[in-house]
């Protein structure tokens, strides 16, 4: 006696053609990069930005760890200062640097000639990554005030004045500068 063979059905699946054509986005992150005319474009690509490529070198991003620590000892020698006032004062100093390193002063402090003026009307945080927004290394530097103003807060006992004045800082100078919406205009790529 012989077994019957079991059957398969045969299923297809048909895509539909609006869905099959259309491309899965890596990312629900756009990048921005900062556009310009075609002779600003070519001159920034000619050279090196070593202005803002240090970003992305090792121990760029220790560095800002290593300056606040430094600050708060050299802080902490002035007579009678308190821990409160001393981390207060440690991150208003860090993010009023910071604000006029990488948002007030524009263009290349030297070797401008390289590259013949394309950056001039672009602060530091413009010209990092080619202007892209959301790469590791502005992340970096975005996270960097927050974790001294938490730091700040919590070392300042969460004392309301003091926390006011921090947050009122790192929202100025460091949170509302960084914003796409708040720098020059961008192209989309």
């Amino acid at each position: 006696m012989s077994r019957p063979s079991p059957k398969l059905l045969h299923l297809t699946v048909q895509v539909p053609a609006d869905i099959k054509g259309r491309r899965r986005s890596g990312s629900i992150v756009k990048v921005e990069e900062v556009g310009g005319r075609t002779e600003e474009l070519l001159d920034r690509s000619a050279y090196l930005n070593i202005n803002a490529n240090w970003v992305n070198a090792k121990g760029a991003w220790l560095i800002h760890v290593v300056l606040v620590f430094m600050g708060k000892i050299i802080i902490d020698t002035i007579p009678g200062m308190t821990q409160q006032i001393s981390w207060t004062l440690v991150n208003l100093i860090y993010l009023n640097l910071s604000y006029l390193m990488f948002h007030w002063v524009t263009g290349i402090p030297f070797d401008n000639e390289l590259h013949g003026g394309a950056y001039d009307d672009l602060t530091l945080w413009e010209q990092i990554d080619d202007g892209a927004q959301y790469t590791p290394s502005k992340k970096w530097l975005f996270t960097a005030p927050i974790l001294l103003f938490l730091a700040s807060t919590h070392y300042t006992n969460y004392n309301p004045w003091l926390f006011a004045v921090n947050l009122t800082a790192l929202i100025v100078l460091a949170i509302i500068p960084k914003l796409p919406q708040v720098r020059r205009p961008c192209q989309t790529t």
